[in-house]
């Protein structure tokens, strides 16, 4: 059967896919969040998957105002990069799995989420972003990901968003439909957005390390209580874009000791601020 064997969780800054593309990763400013990645860039060469089941919210390019599906997968065969208003990412086209895809749909909306199916779209910076990060930079005219990518849009930018205990649940509903995937498939799940920050209003260029530091310990020791958190907590406390952090909770909720199983190993651990207008957070979880 196919299994998940590791969650990634990273901040998908735009402004970090700009200083890659732009030749900035040696900067002063720059250089201390790119090396916080060397480790896992290793890792992930170390411990290269089969597919990777990627969380992340659009920023209105595949979905707007008009339509705001809650949870969204992609299905489709390939996904190209968004232009966000500057131009597409120079990053290779992103590859999908169809098949495995069609099967998670299947399963977790008959275990009762309801996903919005999606054969066709453009990823964003919340999914090219991350890629980098893990992957390294990447040629489109002659390379490509290592692995084919499922996209995973949830919504985090229009209320009412869904709870933590809602996006726990789900990862829990994700690892038992992969699980009954019958090709032996090795899977990593990926939560990405926040940490703390905010872009407008009286508030903005908020970032709370106390408080992002607090949720990576949770995440890693506690995370069924850390699903229990309200809403309020993220937006009093990481500011209006931090409640992007629900999405780690996905991942989170598809390791095996929500299941009952035995605890992760912690491979990276990595924080630094700024990166632009907010905090970049990063871990790296294995199966034991």
């Amino acid at each position: 059967m196919a299994r998940i064997t590791a969650s990634v969780f990273t901040s998908h800054v735009p402004a970090i896919g700009a200083a890659l593309d732009l030749g900035k990763t040696q900067e002063d400013y720059w250089q201390p969040v790119f090396d916080g990645y060397l480790p896992s860039k290793q890792w992930m060469k170390d411990n290269p998957p089969d597919v990777v089941f990627l969380i992340y919210n659009d920023h209105a390019t595949a979905f707007s105002l008009q339509m705001i599906p809650t949870f969204a997968i992609g299905t489709g065969q390939s996904y190209r990069p968004a232009d966000e208003g500057w131009g597409p990412r120079p990053v290779p086209v992103v590859q999908g799995h169809p098949a495995l895809a069609s099967h998670i749909a299947q399963s977790v909306i008959q275990q009762d989420f309801d996903l919005t199916i999606v054969n066709q779209m453009d990823v964003d910076h919340g999914l090219t972003v991350p890629l980098s990060l893990m992957c390294g930079a990447r040629d489109p005219a002659t390379e490509a990901w290592p692995c084919p990518v499922i996209p995973f849009a949830v919504n985090v930018v229009q209320y009412p968003v869904p709870s933590g205990r809602r996006c726990f649940e789900l990862g829990r509903a994700i690892r038992r439909a992969v699980q009954s995937y019958d090709e032996d498939l090795n899977v990593h799940i990926w939560g990405t957005g926040g940490m703390s920050h905010q872009l407008q209003g009286a508030r903005a260029g908020l970032i709370n390390r106390d408080w992002d530091n607090r949720f990576l310990d949770r995440l890693i020791a506690e995370p069924a209580a850390l699903a229990e958190v309200p809403h309020i907590d993220y937006v009093r406390e990481a500011g209006s874009e931090g409640i992007e952090l629900v999405m780690w909770l996905i991942a989170r909720g598809a390791m095996a000791d929500a299941a009952g199983g035995p605890a992760p190993q912690v491979k990276h651990r990595f924080y630094h601020v700024p990166a632009s207008n907010t905090a970049v957070g990063h871990l790296i979880l294995q199966e034991a």
